[in-house]
């Protein structure tokens, strides 16, 4: 996403008090706001090659790990789920949840039930964001997987948590075929997201 409100490089703080679902509330719906250690970062919505890059994951994952179709199938895979972590607000581009640990699809405006997986779509403007403020909370909340999928870097960057921090697993560049945890089953054609 790029960024385009905040104070600071990559969306610092929006005031001095610390940010509360009110403030989400009153930001404009072209916008996605987010609440990491009690500040408000605010990004516009994504541009066309992080849209292109995310949409086509989220199609390929979905697929085989969703619906099951030329897949295994056992997930729920979703785009910007809003997830709600006590204070912390985080919207990942898309996530993953086994469905051992979410058997019925809950109908609900925000979780509160860590993914297993995220995979956040870094841009210039939000790539510290992502790495710096909203990595801890994913390890805090025990995601298992994280994916930093960079469209204009064309790399897949693939990370487990292990004692309490993320551990890489491989960088993927370019056009490279990839297994890649937790969907290791499916050969990932990079190429493909790059449009």
């Amino acid at each position: 996403m790029e960024m385009g409100t905040g104070v600071g490089e990559y969306g610092e703080a929006m005031g001095r008090k610390p940010a509360s679902h009110a403030d989400l509330e009153a930001l404009p719906e072209n916008v996605v706001g987010e609440i990491v250690a009690g500040e408000l970062y605010v990004s516009p919505r994504p541009a066309s090659r992080h849209a292109l890059a995310s949409s086509r994951m989220g199609a390929i994952l979905l697929g085989s790990f969703d619906l099951g179709a030329r897949g295994p199938g056992g997930w729920v895979i979703l785009d910007e789920p809003e997830l709600h972590f006590g204070e912390d607000v985080l919207v990942p581009d898309l996530a993953g949840w086994r469905r051992e640990r979410m058997p019925v699809f809950p109908d609900v405006a925000a979780f509160e039930l860590a993914p297993d997986w995220a995979c956040e779509v870094l841009s210039p403007s939000t790539a510290r964001l992502n790495r710096e403020a909203k990595l801890p909370v994913y390890a805090r909340e025990g995601v298992g997987h994280l994916w930093l999928l960079d469209p204009r870097a064309r790399t897949l960057e693939a990370l487990r948590l292990e004692g309490g921090r993320y551990m890489p697993l491989a960088v993927h560049e370019g056009t490279a075929r990839v297994r890649a945890e937790p969907f290791e089953a499916l050969e990932l054609e990079l190429a493909l997201l790059w449009g």
